[in-house]
């Protein structure tokens, strides 16, 4: 064979791998990102309903309902739903680490205010250790910003009397002085008070027949048929034989 046929055909075969090798650089890897976009909500992940709570949990929601009435108990409740965190960093990061972490149980007042929060745990011996450092970087959370946090575990959970008692605020101590002196302490407190409008004592009975009328204001006129036709129209004369 030719020497220039050797040739011409080492170079058009280097040629054709470097085009190959090009042409493989300029395309992009599918990302595993990209790859589940591709992919239906449904197919790729089949739903299946299952409970919220477990069975240790269920316990503690129902002591707690007891222990605490008047006030609001939250299950499984995200963080980022009522702590918030300065903007100046990442906000995705702070949800990736802590934010979308959910405590058990939120006990709230009457203004949904969080009063204290109740984390039910397994025993420490089944903790991992990976669990165990998300559940104190939680921990220390709340403690910054003020809200206790009660650790329960699955197999000693409380009674009612020893979780209202560990929950509800403690009242002030009185002072030894102040307890020598009880009934003239509570006298003081209630003159500062004013009198009790629940009290019988001293009430002016010359005023039980008098009855308190209120007046009630009229609601708003309503504009939910405007959209309708209003306009006025005549009614079809009515044949005497009819009413018959």
């Amino acid at each position: 064979m030719d020497t220039y046929v050797i040739v011409s055909i080492a170079v058009a075969a280097v040629a054709v791998l470097l085009l190959w090798w090009v042409g493989s650089r300029r395309v992009k890897p599918v990302d595993a990102a990209t790859a589940g976009d591709r992919l239906d909500t449904l197919i790729g992940w089949p739903p299946e309903a299952t409970r919220v709570l477990r069975t240790s949990e269920r316990l503690a929601f129902s002591t707690l309902k007891l222990a605490l009435p008047g006030y609001m108990v939250l299950a499984q409740v995200p963080i980022a739903r009522f702590i918030n965190v300065p903007k100046r960093n990442s906000y995705a990061e702070w949800m990736r680490r802590l934010g979308s972490q959910c405590v058990d149980f939120v006990i709230c007042d009457v203004t949904s205010q969080v009063v204290a929060v109740i984390d039910v745990r397994p025993p420490d011996a089944q903790l991992s250790e990976r669990l165990r450092r998300r559940l104190d970087r939680v921990a220390r959370t709340l403690t910054t910003v003020g809200i206790p946090i009660h650790v329960w575990h699955d197999d000693s959970l409380p009674s009612i009397d020893a979780a209202r008692a560990s929950i509800l605020p403690k009242p002030p101590a009185v002072p030894v002085e102040m307890a020598a002196q009880r009934p003239t302490a509570v006298a003081a407190v209630a003159l500062q008070q004013g009198p009790n409008p629940f009290e019988d004592t001293d009430r002016d009975s010359s005023h039980d027949e008098v009855i308190e009328v209120v007046d009630m204001a009229e609601p708003s006129p309503s504009t939910w048929f405007d959209d309708l036709d209003s306009e006025s129209s005549t009614l079809p004369a009515r044949d005497p034989r009819q009413a018959r």
